[in-house]
This record gives structure tokens, C-alpha cells and sequence, in this order.
């Protein structure tokens, strides 16, 4: 039996670039943004033939790890460990975290290193290319997957391939790497030909990838050596420790490894890949009318071309424009000239630097348990739509600075107030006073849905002491 791949999936990135809806508590690989499933399980759904691929190897912040584990059992996919970056520290240490957890079994194991944020259309040829990939790794190579360019892009890095290795067909040297040149240099580099874009796919053994990295980043290894060692289990979680994590250099496998060795090499693809990291991206991606317009969810266009709008909150209506990329979400809208979508994250900078938070938050908000939204708020007063996931609970807990009324929309709520515990039902409701200990559950098959009225003077997420927590969050948070 060949060899299994271990796919490791790197899932940590904040994704600014698709600001309003990709946010930093649930970025663009959280999102259904090119079908039904989100990125991160198109992802994973790619390398999950049980024959060719051990569990994934999932690379996560602390602040999604609920959001990662929950997608998992959405599709059926139980990964092989999940993987909670205490810092973000980019791409390098991510993988040598990653790397040494699957050498503790197998440290030849061959590592597939995937972005959970692409979209790859051909799966046949993507398949074929890992199979090239896998037998350059197996000889010692470190390979980056090369995606044929359609065009002068300055917002990628290029490789220029050289001479074929022996013994690995479709596989090549890597003569020269090029960090997102500007487009006219993009151009003459397409028109001399034997250039690729860098897809940030990798493929490599584990003890070759660390071998490297001792010698060209040692302090690096040592840190994520220690974190590893040092780490902790929490569920389903592999927790990395903080303090040595933190000491290691924050810097990309392309600066660290790829353009300093002696055995980098590339399989140039045409995998029909995006890195849907831009709103132009998104709109190249998706189908377009007889105008060449994108649309999607709730949007009325007259006289429109070359135009992206999308909305999953307000009615937009666009008039007369061209080459334009319009986004609603519920809190927030972004306009902008296409040529210009590349600087969503300056914008979103600014956002930050205004001291507002939809630069972070959803209104939409995500929990281990289920869903809330707040759908109004005031002096002394917050109303919130909660969804409770069928067999889950909230943490039993209380408040310093409020109380609060539920009213039960759908399904069955188990109450514990104080010393009693309550079944409600729909058009129910129930009154939580200030400093009680309470707790909500859904015992039923269906999803929980209840309205929270808020009243006091402080309403932030802050004033909650937790006793009991399922989800291991028992502290004052």
C-alpha cells in the first residue's frame, strides 16, 4: 500500500481583504462564499479519500477553534488533531508546530501544506500534481505547487522553474523566486515564459522540512520545539504553549525555507485555482450576465457592467455604473472601484483605527453551542435572537449587572434558574433575575430559537461568571 499524505491545513488567516464579509472572528475560510459548504470544508473535502490521506492536521487561532471543530463534524471529517496557534506567527512556525506533532509517529510522514482559504475547480489534475509532488518529497525535495498565470498579477509571487529532476517527471528545480512584482515586470516575466504563480501549496517530509528550518531559522524550531513539547489538551484541542510560541520569529515559509534551499522545487499546475483573496478574485470566480455583473443575494442593478454586488442584508440597487464592486451584510456596506479592491485592507485599517469593531464582528455571532444576534440595543437595554444547536447548553452561569427575560420562538428549552429547572415551550417565557445562576439548554431534535430581552446598566459580554461549562470555558471571562 502507498504511502498516506498527511494534509496540513492552515487555517488561521483574518482574510481583510473580503471585508464586510469576511471578518476577523470569522474570516473568509469560515464562509460559503463559492457553494453550499464553506472554504475550509471544500478544503479538507479535496484530500479526504481515506486511502490516499491520513486525517487532516488543521492549524487554527484559539478564537476559531469552535468554528473549525464544528465545520469538521458538519462534513463527517475527523481530523487527526486540531492545532491552536496561542499567537499568530505566520505560516513557518505554523507548519514546524505541525510537522513535529506527525514526526512523533512517522518522521518521513509526506506533509501536503494546504491554505484553507483556495478554490481549486480541477480535482483530477490537482490529484495528479499531488501524486508528482509526493514522489519529489519522498526523495528529499521541498516542492511548491506552480499555478499557470492568466495574466500580469502584481499581487502574487512568482517562480521561475528550471531544469527537469530526474526521476520525477513533471517535477522542476526552482531557478528564481519573485515577490509580487510590479505589473508591467509581471508582464515581460509571462512573455519570457517558465513562470508560475505561487500557489502557497507545499509538499515535503516532515523531518526534511524540519531539517531545514534547523538550519536556516534554528531559533524558530527551538521555540516551536518547546511549545510543542509543552503543550496541553483541551477536547478535542491540541494547545501549543503560549510563552515559547510567542518567542518564536513570525515569518512565512517562503522567507524561512523555500527561497534559501537547495532542493526547492515546483509542479507547475493549471488546477483551475483561486485564492479568492480579493473582491475582484470573488468576482473572476463567479458566473457573470450578458453585461459581465456578478450578482448575488438581494441586489436590483439597470445600466450596470463589470460590476460585483452581492448583498445578505439590505436591498441594493446600483444605477449606471461600471467596473464597480458593491457588498452588504447586515451591518455594514462597502463600495469601491474594482481596479482599486485590493485595498479593502487599508480600509479596513482605518476602520480599526476609528475604534469601531465591524472590522472584528459579525452582528452575527458564533458560539460552541449555537448562534445570537443582536437585533437591537439602547440605554440600559439589549434584544438578542438565540439559537441553541439540538443536545447543547450554554454554561451555567449569572450576571453582576443585568437581568434578563427569554421568550421561547421554536423548539423546547430546558431552564435552570436558581434551584429550579423548567421545560419551555414555544410562545413560553421565563424571567432571570440579577446575580442568579442560570443555564439554557435545547433537550429536543430540533434547533432552539429564543428572543433575550436585556435590561440593566452594563450589557457587555464581559459580565458573565461561568461555573459550569461543557465547552471548558468555567472561568470569569
Amino acid at each position: 500500500m502507498a504511502r498516506l499524505i498527511h494534509p496540513v491545513i492552515l487555517s488561521g488567516g483574518a482574510g481583510t481583504r473580503l471585508w464586510p464579509v469576511s471578518r476577523e472572528l470569522r474570516p473568509k475560510q469560515f464562509l460559503s462564499l463559492t457553494s453550499d459548504r464553506t472554504i475550509l470544508q471544500e478544503t479538507v473535502l479535496r484530500v479526504g479519500a481515506p486511502a490516499r490521506f491520513a486525517g487532516p492536521t488543521l492549524v487554527a487561532s484559539e478564537e476559531h477553534r469552535f468554528l473549525v471543530a464544528e465545520q469538521m463534524r458538519q462534513i463527517g471529517i475527523a481530523p487527526s488533531n486540531i492545532v491552536l496557534e496561542p499567537v499568530g506567527r505566520s505560516t513557518a512556525p505554523a507548519i514546524a508546530a505541525a510537522a513535529l506533532l506527525v514526526a512523533e509517529t512517522d518522521p518521513d510522514a509526506v506533509l501536503l501544506v494546504l491554505p484553507s482559504d483556495h478554490q481549486i475547480t480541477d480535482l483530477v489534475a490537482f490529484h495528479a500534481a499531488i501524486d508528482k509532488a509526493a514522489s519529489a518529497a519522498l526523495r528529499g525535495k521541498l516542492v511548491t505547487f506552480g499555478i499557470a498565470p492568466d495574466g500580469p498579477r502584481s499581487g502574487f509571487g512568482y517562480i521561475r522553474m528550471g531544469t527537469p529532476l530526474e526521476g520525477t517527471p513533471g517535477v522542476y528545480a526552482i531557478e528564481r523566486f519573485v515577490e509580487k512584482p510590479p505589473e508591467q515586470t509581471a508582464r515581460a516575466m509571462l512573455d519570457e515564459g517558465g513562470w508560475s504563480w505561487n500557489s502557497g501549496m507545499f509538499a515535503f517530509t516532515a523531518k526534511r522540512y524540519l531539517e531545514e528550518l534547523a538550519q536556516f531559522q534554528p531559533a524558530m524550531l527551538a521555540a516551536v520545539r518547546e511549545s510543542v513539547a509543552s503543550r496541553s489538551r483541551d477536547l478535542e484541542f491540541t494547545r501549543l504553549d503560549k510563552a515559547s510560541f510567542a518567542k518564536a520569529r513570525e515569518l512565512s515559509i517562503d522567507y524561512a525555507v523555500m527561497e534559501k534551499t537547495a532542493d526547492a522545487a515546483v509542479v507547475p499546475a493549471d488546477l483551475g485555482w483561486s485564492d479568492l483573496g480579493s473582491w475582484n478574485a470573488m468576482y473572476e470566480a463567479a458566473p457573470h450576465d450578458a453585461a459581465g455583473n456578478a450578482l448575488s443575494g438581494k441586489a436590483v442593478i439597470h445600466d450596470v457592467g463589470g460590476s460585483y454586488i452581492a448583498s445578505d442584508g439590505p436591498l441594493v440597487g446600483v444605477l449606471g455604473l461600471k467596473n464597480v464592486v458593491v457588498v452588504a451584510t447586515k451591518d455594514a456596506v462597502l463600495v469601491t472601484d474594482r481596479a482599486r479592491a485590493e485595498g479593502v485592507k487599508d480600509l479596513v485599517a482605518k476602520i480599526k483605527e476609528a475604534g469601531r469593531d465591524e472590522h472584528r464582528n459579525h452582528r452575527e455571532f458564533h458560539r460552541p453551542w449555537g448562534t445570537y444576534e443582536t437585533i437591537d440595543i439602547g440605554e440600559r437595554f439589549q434584544v438578542k435572537r438565540i439559537v441553541v444547536k439540538p443536545g447543547a447548553s450554554l454554561s451555567l452561569q449569572m450576571h453582576h449587572h443585568r437581568a434578563e427575560h427569554w421568550i421561547v420562538v421554536q423548539g423546547t428549552a430546558r431552564v435552570t434558574r436558581g434551584d429550579e429547572v423548567v421545560l419551555l415551550h414555544e410562545n413560553q417565557s421565563t424571567y432571570i433575575p440579577l446575580g442568579t445562576k442560570h443555564r439554557l439548554e435545547n433537550p429536543g431534535m430540533l434547533p432552539l430559537h429564543l428572543i433575550e430581552v436585556q435590561s440593566g446598566p452594563y450589557l457587555g459580554e464581559d459580565d458573565i461568571v461561568r461555573f459550569d461549562d461543557k465547552y471548558g470555558r468555567a472561568e470569569k471571562s
